[in-house]
């Protein structure tokens, strides 16, 4: 089985950050990452439907190589997680501002779409 490839975190690079960051669908994706505690498969994770399979595939794996999200296999399934400790000891409260600036330009992720099920 293939291994995913991860930068270690002294290979992470702020613009990598931002260059992955910039974009808002893979923005999306990662704020519905930061809210679910075990990680997501990418079809939760992404939860666009009018977006092709190969496109989001693209997305995932520029966030992989960016340092911004761990994918492990799982059975048939990626599941991802953001890998918050890495990036905050690399850019220290860099992911929570980001975070919080997409939310308040964008408004809270509706219930409906969150990846912890919270109603």
């Amino acid at each position: 089985m293939a291994e995913f490839f991860h930068p270690s975190r002294d290979d992470i690079t702020l613009t990598g950050v931002l260059g992955a960051l910039g974009d808002q669908t893979r923005l999306a994706i990662v704020r519905r990452l930061a809210l679910a505690e075990q990680g997501l498969n990418c079809s939760r994770a992404a939860a666009f439907p009018d977006v092709p399979k190969s496109t989001l595939s693209n997305h995932f794996r520029m966030l992989r190589e960016a340092g911004v999200v761990r994918m492990v296999k799982r059975g048939v399934e990626n599941i991802n997680t953001v890998r918050r400790e890495d990036l905050d000891a690399r850019f220290p409260g860099l992911l929570d501002s980001i975070l919080a600036a997409a939310t308040a330009a964008e408004g809270p992720i509706p219930l409906a779409e969150r990846a912890d099920g919270a109603a």
